[in-house]
């Protein structure tokens, strides 16, 4: 009796794992309700007044059902129901959320979740995806040109300044001129640098004194405000003669100075033409009296001044 018994239990055992492994597979091989394609707005902020100013939920039905779609606060809590009981077709549906709750507040800063529960299928599911919730904007914290002066006329000699920034949070570092943005960086890091040629709208500045402002925008959206842009004066410069009128003596020799970062630069003073490298310029002057035309050129950039022989 004792033998038949345990057979008995045996027997019972193997069905019953037999059934739960049946059960496993077929649970395995049923596909989920929800179909490849879905996708969720990884972060957004109700306030940037931008295109990122809500989270889209975008689900994709295997089959139509009867659909609550719910945001859940990191704690898996209710925050916002934004659909109940819709009745929704197989195919895509989007859902989107602006970032309040149920009472009409805005939801804190954090980490959020969707969930959906198909009514007709008896299944809730919580999708994966992470949906930030973030309304900081990014500070500049800190800026530094490694010159205070270039000269961006392409002989490689300080064609262009680098600044070096700290953001308070990883993003996209925007350089603005006279209010117009006239560069925005592809990565999104809270540290880095960024080059700038001296061009604005496709032209390069002519010489003088600009004023800088650095900006941020973040992935969700949030820009830096305009009154707590860092600034950053530099100033453009091209060769440059020392005085715009020269006193001589004919057959004289006279010096002027020459401002410029080139190796290399030529010169003409009448029909007398030549090359200089040094920073101060010593020509002959010519044997007649009169008036005459000192020009200095490099890559394109031109100074003169008015040489009048006594």
């Amino acid at each position: 009796m004792q033998r038949l018994l345990t057979t008995v239990t045996l027997v019972g055992l193997l069905v019953a794992t037999a059934a739960a492994f049946a059960i496993t597979e077929r649970l395995k091989l049923t596909k989920s309700p929800l179909m490849p394609g879905t996708k969720v707005s990884k972060t957004f902020s109700p306030t940037c007044g931008c295109a990122r100013g809500h989270a889209n939920i975008v689900i994709k039905l295997r089959r139509a059902d009867v659909v609550t779609v719910k945001v859940l606060d990191a704690r898996r809590r209710s925050v916002r129901i934004l659909a109940a009981d819709v009745f929704t077709q197989r195919g895509f549906s989007t859902f989107r959320w602006d970032g309040r709750t149920d009472l009409s507040t805005r939801a804190p800063d954090g980490t959020y979740q969707a969930e959906v529960h198909l009514t007709q299928q008896h299944q809730t599911i919580l999708l994966p995806n992470k949906i930030q919730l973030d309304t900081t904007a990014p500070v500049v914290r800190n800026a530094v040109a490694n010159r205070q002066e270039f000269s961006p006329d392409r002989d490689k000699q300080a064609d262009f300044v680098r600044i070096t920034y700290q953001l308070s949070k990883p993003a996209h570092l925007q350089l603005y001129l006279d209010g117009r943005r006239i560069l925005n960086t592809n990565r999104h890091t809270a540290t880095g640098s960024v080059s700038w040629n001296g061009q604005a709208n496709g032209s390069t500045l002519a010489p003088g004194e600009y004023t800088l402002e650095l900006g941020a925008t973040d992935l969700a959206g949030n820009g830096t405000p305009v009154k707590q842009r860092w600034h950053l004066q530099l100033r453009i410069r091209y060769i440059q003669l020392a005085n715009t009128k020269i006193e001589a003596s004919a057959g004289v020799h006279f010096v002027i100075g020459v401002s410029t970062d080139a190796k290399r630069y030529s010169w003409q003073l009448g029909k007398r033409r030549g090359f200089a490298s040094t920073p101060v310029l010593r020509l002959l002057a010519p044997d007649r009296k009169g008036r005459y035309t000192l020009t200095v050129t490099e890559h394109g950039h031109v100074s003169r001044a008015a040489v009048f022989v006594r």
